[in-house]
């Protein structure tokens, strides 16, 4: 169909929409507002984006250019920060290299995303050695420091962070080019596989920063982040943009604390010092911090944050509400950029019933503006949003992957029939909440019955004696699968837990209607630890080979 088209001036400017353009009002508004890197470095916006023009400058003396592709290697820190802006603005690509991965993954990821000049922080020296020869496309590396003197090691390199960004130039020329640009490149970290590229475009990823904010802007009291906010990353930059918050932070012109490698006790200290209100990690993550908070007696009252990457435990998120954070899931994926739900509580939910409000908090929550989200069956075919029905989550937003990185058939899989499919199984309630029910590899089939894993694991994880639970599919002769849990005990609490007040206390919940019968497992097994992903997920699929035969 084609409609009137808009008559336009000559001289009318066609505004891109290009990572640039996030700098614009920030720079009126806020310019003097602080980005804080650990107890070591503190910058204004202005001269953050001097930085940004330094960087740029420094790359492009050593020959990086549009369309070339630059690697980072860092913990969170303002010089992930300046990379975030700078190489994308330049019309290069910025691979953000994840760290928690083997070398050979990490050895694979910049071979597979064509960068030729990584940006290192030093502690990944010893590594980087052990793999130089599996980078036949590096041509530079370029050191990163907070130690004096840094560790080399016995690497080549073009040059150090600080002195590149001194001896260059801050009016790096940023000129307009296509938004479709491609300008972010990173890994998933899925438990089968290589690991697969995904690509951002600069509409997609402003788009994703706009949509972001008016998200959480939109929110009247619960997990509101507005310009008064302190925001501090504890979900790693190279990690799905940080869920994209590095730029609708910067956008918004908040305060911003980086806080290198993570330590809880050093987290704990940064957000009481630096009046930190608003971060987003993983559960295992969350875990570690209310640890810490309460071996030192620290009230955390004031502190929003969004849980994501797995499912945020009702236990666990009762811990942080009795703590005083302002706790609250969110869902999308690496391949959303990652922006798709929030468990933002509508003020007529706030309610004195504590019990409700921790329920609506741990789903996935409602859509994000912009994104269409549906439940199909397994001909494509939408379920009803009754609260009852279930459905593969599949989605359209602006902001989600066109395909991975050279790997057409997976491309394919991932956008059959014109929606994004996720994997996971949903039930949208009639209040628009959507609740994850399983993965669709990790949903159990027994008897003809299906049985939810992540329902059975956030069961176990309410008993007080448990730590962690995950819960696999085992085959078996009678029923097709049963489930097995796998428990680590509480350290405090659980010390004599037994497997059949495990049992019990599941056979609690299925009198009560809540699960199946036969979502009890036959066997409880009790474990030091659970072997998790680079990104805190259970890894089942070591679970289940190591523990098909059982």
């Amino acid at each position: 169909m084609t409609g009137k088209s808009m008559h336009v001036a000559s001289s009318a400017y066609q505004y891109p929409l290009l990572i640039k353009q996030l700098w614009h009002t920030t720079l009126m508004q806020a310019p003097d507002q602080e980005i804080v890197y650990r107890d070591i470095r503190r910058l204004t916006y202005r001269r953050l984006r001097e930085r940004v023009g330094r960087l740029a400058s420094g790359l492009a003396s050593l020959g990086v250019g549009a369309g070339d592709t630059v690697g980072v290697l860092d913990w969170d820190s303002n010089r992930f920060l300046e990379a975030y802006f700078a190489v994308p603005m330049m019309g290069a690509v910025l691979q953000t290299v994840n760290v928690r991965l083997s070398p050979e993954q990490i050895a694979y990821t910049i071979n597979h995303g064509g960068a030729s000049v990584l940006l290192v922080n030093d502690d990944f020296v010893p590594m980087l050695e052990g793999i130089t020869k599996q980078l036949p496309r590096v041509k530079l590396l370029i050191l990163m420091s907070d130690r004096v003197p840094p560790q080399t090691g016995g690497l080549t390199l073009a040059g150090e962070y600080e002195d590149l960004l001194a001896g260059a130039s801050t009016g790096h020329d940023f000129p307009d080019f296509d938004e479709n640009t491609i300008a972010t490149t990173f890994y998933t970290t899925g438990t089968s596989g290589p690991p697969k590229g995904v690509s951002f475009s600069h509409r997609q990823l402003v788009l994703h920063s706009l949509a972001e904010m008016a998200f959480l802007g939109a929110a009247a009291k619960q997990g509101r982040f507005c310009r008064d906010d302190v925001y501090m990353p504890i979900t790693p930059m190279f990690h799905a943009h940080a869920w994209g918050l590095p730029w609708t932070a910067t956008l918004a012109g908040v305060k911003q604390v980086y806080p290198g490698r993570y330590d809880p006790a050093f987290l704990l200290k940064l957000i009481k010092t630096e009046g930190v209100t608003f971060t987003h990690c993983v559960p295992t993550l969350l875990q570690r911090l209310l640890g810490a908070a309460t071996a030192a007696n620290t009230d955390l009252s004031g502190l929003k944050m969004v849980i994501g990457g797995s499912e945020l435990p009702t236990a666990l998120a009762r811990q942080a509400l009795a703590l005083g954070v302002d706790v609250f899931a969110g869902y999308g994926m690496s391949e959303s950029a990652p922006l798709l739900c929030l468990a933002q509580v509508r003020s007529t939910d706030l309610t004195g019933d504590s019990e409700k409000q921790t329920s609506i908090r741990t789903k996935a929550g409602l859509a994000a503006p912009l994104v269409d989200l549906r439940l199909v069956d397994a001909n494509l075919s939408e379920v009803p949003a009754d609260g009852k029905s279930r459905g593969e989550i599949v989605v359209r937003a602006p902001w989600l992957t066109q395909g991975y990185v050279d790997n057409a058939e997976a491309s394919e899989r991932l956008w059959a029939g014109g929606y994004m499919h996720t994997d996971d199984i949903g039930v949208v309630e009639p209040d628009g909440y959507l609740r994850i029910v399983d993965r669709i590899k990790d949903v159990i089939k027994t008897g003809g019955e299906w049985v939810s894993s992540l329902q059975i694991e956030d069961l176990l994880s309410q008993c007080q004696s448990v730590s962690e639970a995950a819960v696999i599919g085992v085959k078996d002769d009678q029923w097709g699968e049963r489930p097995l849990a796998l428990v680590v005990r509480d350290r405090r609490t659980g010390a004599d837990v037994t497997d059949a007040q495990l049992k019990a206390h599941l056979k609690a919940f299925a009198d009560a209607g809540v699960i199946s019968k036969y979502g009890i497992p036959d066997k409880i097994l009790f474990v030091e630890s659970l072997p998790k992903t680079s990104v805190g997920k259970f890894d089942k699929k070591q679970l289940r080979e190591e523990y098909e035969k059982i």
